[in-house]
Formats: C-alpha cells, structure tokens, sequence
C-alpha cells in the first residue's frame, strides 16, 4: 500500500471518528465531562478557526494533524464500551451514506445557484428598463 492510499484510508477514518465523537457527545450515557471534551473536539474538527492559522507553514497544518487525532483516541479511551459500540454503528451508517447526501447537497447548491441567476436576470432587467 502506497503512502498516499494509507493517507486517504486515515483521512476517512478521521471522517468516521469525528462522526463517532458526535454521536457519542450526543449520547445521554456518556459522561458529562466526556460529552464537554467531545463536543469540544468536534467542534474543533469542523471548526474553521484554528489554534494556529493554516497559512502558517507546516505549523498551521499540525494542530489539526496532532490535536484532532489525540482528542479523538482520549475520547474513544473514556467512553463506555455500550456507547463506542453504539457511536461507531451511527458513525459506519453515515459514512455509508455520505455518496446520497453530497449528491443532495449539490442538488439543493444547484437550486440556489438557479435561483441567483434568475434573481440577477429579474433584477438586471428592472435596472435595464
């Protein structure tokens, strides 16, 4: 396995696990200060604030390289074994459908993109007249 397809696998797998952290913060039997701490992550994953700016070099990179990853196996590591089971069943569902929900994504980003021009057109019409 190349560098780069062992990259790509850990990147999904980064994917899978920040929907795991989700779902678990999500979950009432997970502890508070876990539920905090994986919230917490989350929201830094998907966050487009950083510690350290991306434009940094390297450095900018790192935080999400380091942080992400040690938030997520602390989190996994405090999570009661019921509710890892049951975060990572939600998580695998997703992932799963992932395909189906970018292809309405771009359907609703085409409609609103439609809806613009028309919108543009109606408009430049009115200014033309």
């Amino acid at each position: 396995m190349s560098l780069f397809d062992r990259l790509r696998t850990w990147a999904r797998r980064m994917k899978r696990d920040v929907a795991l952290v989700w779902f678990a913060a999500r979950d009432p039997r997970t502890p508070t200060s876990v539920r905090l701490l994986a919230l917490a992550v989350t929201a830094y994953a998907l966050s487009p604030i950083d510690l350290i700016p991306d434009f940094i070099p390297v450095l900018g990179y790192l935080d999400d390289v380091i942080l992400v990853p040690l938030g997520i196996w602390l989190i996994v590591r405090l999570l009661p074994p019921a509710v890892l089971a049951d975060a990572r069943a939600r998580a695998d569902a997703l992932t799963e459908r992932l395909p189906r929900v970018a292809a309405m994504a771009g359907l609703f980003i085409l409609i609103w993109v439609v809806g613009a021009a028309a919108f543009g057109w109606w408009l430049w019409g009115r200014m033309a007249s």
